[in-house]
């Protein structure tokens, strides 16, 4: 359009306009009204001549878009005068000044709520989420000098200046600082114990370190879960290894006498470590019965373990099917075939071929189930494509669907640990106790390759079942729903005739533990001066029916009175729970919740169920259940200091449970910043 020719007719609607509306906003002083037709108005720039709608029939485009093109730099007439005048001796702000065919204008302040994004510059906001960005995403610290992401910020606002790695350093470890207060504010409201999950981490120069992972519940009868510390060891192979991490983990947290018991890495872990471990724990903490509640291998380590090992039996067959995958997934042509003969043959499965990464099992499961439902389809494919050479045989399809039915007891058992929400621990038993029984039924088979296939898992999981059910069983009897029922239910699955033997220690593990938490729940005993004698007084509940026998052992006759319930007119509260009947079984059933509102009717027994509940099974986080391999440290994690490093892992931990809503979000208080735990 020629502008000149409609310059007359313009002007002559400005008045109109003018007498409408006076123009007070600032774009007026680099751009002009045109009138294009009776029912279009555009607005030119003054500078590079670009046009823009403004009134379209009876619609009014508005100006924050006429904003945006002088204010974000957009028009390069502009921005080229911009870094011209960059260029001379004296540079006036951008905020203040821009420069308009040679001519510098003050710049109008905009009113609040204008879309205009570099108006206003809250330089505190910007750094906490750029440093939560860090954090959360695992982006390496240099970053915030990459010369692109330089120029990225600076484009969105030129005024906006990035920190060093050091002053990136520090905002990380005050952001760690505050967090960590709000989990201390945490851990010093509960009244129960805590358990604490220890796996290992490496790097690539090998250097090692130990994820403590704390579960506890909270005073409102929540599972909690928190990475409580990362820290490197430099002699991982040290028979004192974990008493020093442990031990300095709880001072940390002012948490000494809070510890219940402890989740190991049974692949990494130095037997004598353990053994260490075991009996350090055994004499600070009765609870345990001598540490045969803690656990030395993890639940979801085991279960990788055994994927691998039953993948690796039939290595060559998978190979041959993930062979075939990927010649249909490779080229559009062959899967174009392949889909085409899967709707001749009229195949009704709904899964979708997809290659697998070998660093997950899960995605190899996924893998070979779809292989195996479109076996037709394959056995059919070289009629159609005749590329296609790599047909498996029916031996080779029957390995990898029995194969497949061993994953996926194995996927269904791991998926647990996949949600959000940490499960309690009285979920595990009855997902063990099916691969316990899959495995003895399988290697009792007469089938040669079942039997050859479940002969080495049976092997392995039996040691890991030697090891917990002791532990299962008892978090399993806290669930009102299964009590000792499904105990015995299973256990005479598992051990036939055996069953009464294995149910008897089960029952006196139970017992045992809640005795000891009966004795903890006593009053203690108080000590009153008389003249030089110190006398020991026994504050025991007033009963009328407790007689002293007139002997020595008055304190003796609490305890029984206490405790023996079986021999008084009362029973224990154990006793009373485990005699009731069962909870009907409800989807949706919430286990801590119902301890909660019978805590009163259970007191002590309650104490026990909240702290059994939370002890954990599994190592490590959500985010790599299905992983073939140990963690591994990022290479630009590697180099940072040990403080930054924990730091970093604790806080992207904790804010996945920040929210606006939650008692325990990270508030903005500053906390100074002090020094970090020590290494060893």
């Amino acid at each position: 359009m020629d502008i000149s020719i409609k310059q007359t007719d313009s002007l002559d609607s400005d008045v109109k306009f003018n007498k409408r509306r006076k123009k007070t906003s600032m774009v007026w002083d680099h751009f002009t009204i045109f009138t294009v037709n009776a029912d279009c108005v555009r607005a030119f720039c003054n500078q590079c001549k670009k046009s823009f709608a403004y009134i379209s029939g009876s619609k009014q485009a508005g100006t924050s878009h006429l904003k945006r093109h002088i204010a974000l730099g957009i028009c390069p007439v502009s921005r080229n005068n911009q870094d011209n005048d960059q260029l001379g001796p004296s540079t006036p702000s951008p905020r203040s000044i821009i420069s308009v065919n040679g001519t510098n204008r003050p710049r109008k302040r905009y009113q609040a709520g204008s879309k205009v994004a570099n108006i206003y510059l809250n330089e505190e906001l910007c750094s906490r989420e750029f440093v939560k960005m860090i954090i959360r995403h695992d982006y390496p610290l240099h970053m915030c000098q990459h010369s692109g992401f330089v120029d990225f910020v600076r484009a969105l606002h030129p005024e906006l200046n990035m920190m060093s790695v050091s002053d990136l350093e520090e905002q990380i470890l005050r952001t760690y600082l505050r967090m960590k207060q709000q989990i201390l504010d945490l851990l010093n409201e509960i009244s129960g114990h805590i358990s604490l999950a220890i796996d290992f981490w490496t790097s690539n120069q090998s250097l090692v370190y130990i994820l403590l992972t704390g579960h506890f519940i909270d005073k409102d009868w929540k599972l909690q879960r928190r990475i409580l510390n990362f820290v490197r060891i430099p002699f991982p192979d040290s028979d004192t290894v974990f008493n020093n991490v442990v031990a300095s983990c709880m001072a940390d947290w002012n948490s000494e006498g809070k510890l219940l018991t402890i989740t190991l890495d049974h692949s990494n872990a130095n037997k004598n470590a353990r053994g260490n471990l075991r009996r350090l724990i055994s004499i600070k903490n009765s609870l345990i019965l001598n540490g045969q509640l803690i656990i030395n291998s993890c639940y979801t380590r085991t279960l990788s373990s055994l994927a691998k090992d039953a993948i690796g039996c039939v290595k060559e067959t998978i190979n041959k099917v993930r062979d075939c995958v990927k010649f249909v997934k490779t080229s559009e042509a062959h899967e174009e075939r392949f889909n085409k003969l899967r709707l001749l043959l009229q195949v009704s499965s709904n899964k979708t071929l997809s290659t697998d990464d070998l660093t997950k099992w899960n995605t190899t499961y996924d893998m070979l189930m779809a292989a195996s439902e479109l076996e037709q389809v394959f056995s059919c494919l070289d009629t159609i494509d005749p590329d296609y050479k790599l047909t498996p045989s029916t031996e080779e399809w029957f390995q990898v669907k029995a194969l497949c039915k061993y994953l996926e007891v194995l996927y269904e058992a791991a998926s647990i640990l996949t949600s959000p929400v940490y499960p309690t621990s009285n979920i595990f038993f009855h997902k063990v106790c099916g691969i316990q029984l899959k495995l003895m039924e399988d290697y009792a088979s007469p089938d040669f390759f079942l039997c050859r296939l479940s002969k080495r898992l049976l092997e392995k999981f039996s040691r890991y079942w030697e090891d917990c059910f002791l532990v299962l069983a008892i978090a399993v009897v806290m669930d009102p729903r299964f009590k000792m029922q499904l105990v015995k239910f299973n256990f005479s699955r598992i051990y036939g005739v055996d069953a009464e033997t294995w149910i008897k220690i089960v029952d006196e593990g139970l017992h045992e533990v809640y005795l000891e938490y009966v004795v903890q729940c006593l009053p203690a005993p108080t000590f009153l001066e008389e003249g030089n004698d110190t006398l020991l007084k026994i504050e025991a509940p007033q009963e009328d029916n407790l007689v002293s026998n007139g002997d020595d052992f008055p304190d003796f006759d609490i305890y029984i009175s206490d405790i023996m319930g079986g021999q008084q007119h009362l029973k224990s509260e154990l006793d009373q729970y485990l005699e009731e009947s069962v909870l009907p079984r409800v989807q949706g059933f919430d286990v801590l919740g119902w301890w909660k509102v019978n805590r009163t009717k259970y007191p002590t027994l309650a104490k026990m169920a909240s702290d059994v509940l939370s002890i954990p099974f599994s190592t490590v986080p959500p985010d790599s259940v299905f992983d073939t391999g140990d963690g591994k440290i990022g290479g630009h994690q590697s180099s940072l200091q040990s403080s930054t490093l924990q730091a970093l892992v604790c806080a992207k931990d904790w804010f996945q449970y920040e929210c606006s809503d939650s008692p325990y979000r990270i508030s903005g208080k500053d906390i100074p910043t002090e020094i970090v735990k020590p290494e060893f």
